[in-house]
């Protein structure tokens, strides 16, 4: 079994891990948390493609830009409840976290093996996939500005309407909970 196969597979693991583990989590941080791991582990598949644009920009973008906002949001809403993240966690946490860190044991020594010891591990030599601008700048600019530019510009439009409603939303909930000025205090004021 090749190098490549073997990040393949434990890349798809922790990618389809990840992204189960973010549906069955009650906490929204610990969600979000899973999945950026999620995200990582397809920007290594996206890597193996030969796809670094593509890559880059899941990193970038989703996992550092917009995750990241959920975060922040989930953070000021806190939607967390009463859950505290010091408590003991249960059998499975600790599973999770006894599996995760093996994966990435395991994954660690491929790595320092084939550093070290290069025709141990699938011959020593990595054959590399010639692209055909799948992942380049060039054709991912080119899908998105020929073939997919209507959706491209309805997803914006569709994101602006979400921001406007957002903040009339967010505008009428603080209008609502502000207290209404108290008239005693008022005429105590006027007398004065």
């Amino acid at each position: 079994m090749s190098l490549d196969v073997i990040i393949f597979v434990i890349s798809a693991i922790v990618a389809v891990f990840g992204a189960t583990m973010m549906i069955a989590q009650r906490n929204a941080v610990a969600s979000v948390l899973y999945l950026i791991l999620s995200l990582v582990a397809q920007a290594v598949l996206y890597i193996q493609l030969n796809a670094l644009f593509l890559a880059a920009l899941l990193i970038i973008i989703y996992t550092g830009a917009i995750l990241v906002l959920f975060l922040f949001v989930i953070m000021l809403l806190n939607l967390r409840g009463s859950e505290e993240l010091v408590d003991k966690s249960s059998s499975l946490g600790r599973v999770t976290k006894y599996l995760v860190s093996f994966l990435l044991v395991l994954e660690l020594v491929f790595v320092v093996r084939s550093s070290f010891f290069p025709s141990s591990v699938g011959g020593g030599v990595m054959t590399s996939v010639k692209s055909t601008g799948f992942g380049s700048v060039e054709g991912v600019a080119t899908l998105l500005f020929t073939r997919y530019l209507y959706p491209f510009e309805l997803t914006s439009i569709l994101l602006l309407a979400a921001i406007v409603g957002a903040v009339v939303m967010a505008k009428r909930e603080r209008n609502a909970t502000a207290p209404a000025p108290r008239e005693d205090n008022v005429t105590e004021e006027v007398k004065r």
